[in-house]
């Protein structure tokens, strides 16, 4: 049995629960919660089980604690997570910290294709400050990705997760690092190599490194990222990796395509900050002094602050574009194609410390995960929601539904009725389906009345999407989706909800190795969303509720970026399923 199930949250705390879970890691997971006796502020709580990670996460009690200690001595800067409090009972700890209101910033970007120059800049910019401020304080992070990095309600950068952070000076007196901590795609490669003096590498065959140069070489990966949409490389290990051995050779003038990819402007930069040569690769210092670092960019403020939120928020938004009608072949040896994530596939990552296969140090270690109600997700609600009321199922049309599973899309689609014109309406509202259309640009539905960054990039992730298919065949898709990518599935009889679980539909929990072979899990949740529609139709009746269905692909533990990749290739598998808002008026799925 989980320790989810035999342990119960603490009690007594100084603070109340406002949600279900936001976040989830092998051993903890994230809460909203607010004071007491008010309703604001609003943050994060963090919840360790320590038994759980100790036992199963091989996370000591002393890191737990140095990840308190660390956090609580940065102190405060813009673009770094706030801590505020902690505590402890006999089963779990706890950390009050800042909430980021903004989700994930990588969520928000679209795989292969990166964000808009000044788009990048900023956040470089952003992420250099932050970085560079806890270096001030001693403080080297050693896990810096995209899964660390989150956005505030206004769209601004947030380092977060201290878990592998170290202080390196103190005092005047530096030390340097031996643990082999990090992502292999963002790692520094003499982490790896001081991990193995026996194999050294580009003349590194020391058994210590200096921790805030290993940073600076990840900003650089972060950048490109940035940029491009994609990693350079799975890992730095010549022997390995041929993308990173030719970026070696030809010190840093790679025929790869990726790299073609990068402004010129950047090109030096990032060079000087991935110099595998650590005396050669650039300081805080020489980064802010290069010519790529200091242009102007009209969304930033002197001070590195967002200039205008609404304005990065449309352009963020409209640079997410999912093309349904290019139907994909995965699967079947192709590159595009996942892999397996399994414990007993020790070749995922090679030539780490330890032997063939031995797992990297993390704060999201390869553990069970703890699947319980005690960690239900916290599902958004609709922009529609003020105007057209989310409220429980109706069983009749659920009936009418599913006996619609074996007429194909088309015939579901007509047999629940098609999307009316406020049910177009109310989806219209909804930022995750402005993905899908073909227009370039954001919805005027979307940026008429926007004030705030939030109100057109919500905090929530968008691998989501609706559909108007029966229930049983929308399953269906799902699970065929996933095995064309070999992404190991239940049936969908067994992927399917027991009766009376109010809105969910499905549950589908997927473990996989990403396209850089890192662990990538998470769930594919289908639930009802009902809308009592307001006003009257064509023929003069009053309006009766409608359903849709809501699909959401919830990201336990990996690279937010590679989860939208495989969204992406999701969504294009299943597009006869997802509501087109490009669709014809006699339609709902697919634009059929």
């Amino acid at each position: 049995m989980q320790p989810s199930q035999l342990d119960p949250l603490p009690s007594d705390l100084p603070f109340r629960f406002i949600s279900q879970t936001i976040g989830r890691g092998a051993f903890a997971s994230i809460k909203k919660a607010v004071p007491l006796d008010a309703n604001n502020p609003v943050f994060a709580v963090k919840l360790i089980h320590k038994a759980y990670a100790v036992k199963k996460g091989r996370i000591s009690p002393k890191q737990i604690t140095t990840e308190v200690a660390l956090h609580s001595h940065i102190g405060q800067h813009p673009n770094v997570i706030e801590w505020f409090a902690t505590g402890e009972d006999a089963i779990w700890r706890w950390i009050a910290m800042e909430y980021a209101e903004g989700g994930d910033l990588f969520d928000k970007i679209e795989a292969d294709v990166g964000v808009p120059e000044d788009i990048a800049h900023l956040y470089f910019r952003q992420l250099v400050g932050g970085v560079s401020f806890i270096h001030s304080k001693g403080v080297a992070h050693r896990d810096l990705k995209p899964e660390n990095i989150l956005m505030s309600g206004t769209g601004s950068l947030k380092l977060a997760d201290f878990g592998m952070a170290t202080m390196f000076e103190y005092k005047g007196s530096r030390k340097q690092s031996s643990t082999t901590c990090g992502s292999p795609p963002y790692i520094a490669p003499e982490v790896l190599a001081c991990s193995r003096p026996q194999q050294p590498q580009h003349g590194q065959g020391s058994s210590k490194y200096n921790p805030d140069m290993v940073d600076i070489w990840s900003c650089g990966v972060i950048l490109f990222v940035l940029l491009v949409g994609n990693t350079p490389w799975d890992e730095p290990v010549l022997s390995t990796s041929w993308e990173f051995h030719e970026y070696n050779q030809t010190n840093g003038r790679s025929s790869d395509p990726l790299w073609k990819r990068v402004p010129a402007g950047s090109l030096s930069l990032l060079r000087g900050m991935m110099s595998v040569d650590t005396k050669r690769r650039f300081n805080f210092a020489q980064i802010r002094q290069h010519p790529w670092f200091t242009r102007p960019n009209k969304l930033l403020t002197a001070d590195d602050r967002i200039l205008d939120p609404i304005e990065l928020a449309t352009q963020m938004l409209g640079n997410l574009r999912i093309d349904l009608k290019a139907k994909r072949a995965y699967g079947g040896g192709s590159d595009d194609s996942m892999e397996i994530d399994s414990s007993s596939q020790p070749n995922l990552r090679p030539g780490y410390a330890g032997g063939p296969g031995a797992a990297l140090s993390s704060t999201q270690p390869e553990a069970p995960l703890l699947y319980d109600s005690l960690y239900d997700w916290e599902r958004p609600g609709l922009r529609a929601a003020s105007r057209f009321a989310v409220s429980s199922t109706q069983p009749a049309l659920h009936a009418d539904l599913a006996s619609a599973a074996g007429r194909g899309a088309r015939g579901a689609a007509a047999g629940a009725g098609a999307v009316n014109y406020s049910m177009r309406e109310a989806l219209a509202e909804e930022p995750a389906m402005s993905q899908f259309s073909q227009a370039r640009g954001v919805p005027v539905s979307l940026t008429q009345h926007a004030r705030r960054f939030q109100d057109i990039v919500p905090s929530y992730s968008l691998t989501r999407f609706f559909s108007h298919v029966p229930p049983a065949l929308l399953v269906q898709m799902l699970c065929a989706g996933l095995h064309q990518l070999n992404v190991p599935v239940p049936s969908a009889d067994a992927a399917m909800a027991p009766q009376g679980s109010a809105d969910r539909v499905a549950q589908i929990k997927v473990r996989m190795a990403d396209g850089r072979k890192q662990g990538l899990h998470g769930e594919v949740l289908v639930d009802w969303c009902q809308m009592q529609l307001g006003g009257y139709g064509d023929d003069g009746t009053e309006q009766q509720p409608s359903q849709v269905l809501e699909v959401r692909f919830v990201k336990v533990k990996g690279d937010p970026l590679e989860w939208r990749r495989f969204f992406k290739k999701m969504a294009q598998l299943c597009s006869d399923g997802i509501y087109n808002p490009d669709g014809d008026e006699d339609g709902a799925a697919g634009g059929v």
